[in-house]
């Protein structure tokens, strides 16, 4: 693979999250598309290309540009109660990736490794949640699952199936 071609990728995947991330709902948790961008990347490029875009989406963020949902940045979007689900998407591209590597290929196994991912990220994400809430207001995980997660799963889904699709194209032009 050409290291340019594997570069420019990653820089279109990286705009594409960061883009994704910009079209928002507003809720507690924002409805975003942040989860489209980070699982296409998974699809399109292998764990280490896919992992090193998530990264430079949060240092990007984290330096303060305007990448997160509701064209946020900065520490304190990370240090707040919805960081742990932005820092989820750096398990959750680790997880699916090395599991779409050790999975048989097949479109079942695609959704698989990304529905694992995504739960990393839920788990990730809603303990973080739980823990910015202790002892400011009462917050159990339970709640915080009614809250965080169980609005998100179905579209989540969605996502998911979309980003295999398009992915596995996107896949073959990546690799020509």
């Amino acid at each position: 693979m050409n290291s340019t071609k594997r570069i420019a990728f990653m820089g279109i995947l990286l705009a594409v999250i960061v883009i994704c991330s910009w079209i928002s709902i507003p809720f507690t948790i924002p409805f975003t598309l942040q989860t489209f961008g980070i699982f296409l990347a998974v699809m399109v490029l292998d764990t280490w290309g896919s992992l090193l875009t998530v990264l430079g989406y949060l240092l990007l963020g984290l330096i303060g540009l305007p990448v997160f949902s509701g064209f946020k940045g900065g520490i304190g979007v990370i240090l707040g109660p919805t960081g742990g689900y932005i820092l989820g998407f750096l398990f959750s591209t680790l997880i699916a990736g090395k599991l779409m590597e050790v999975f048989p290929k097949g479109r079942v196994y695609s959704y698989l490794s990304m529905i694992i991912g995504l739960i990393v990220c839920y788990i990730f994400g809603t303990l973080w949640f739980v823990y910015m809430y202790t002892g400011k207001e009462s917050m159990t995980f339970v709640n915080a699952l009614a809250l965080c997660v169980f609005p998100f799963i179905i579209p989540d889904l969605i996502k998911i199936v979309l980003a295999e699709y398009l992915g596995g194209y996107l896949k073959n032009v990546y690799q020509k």
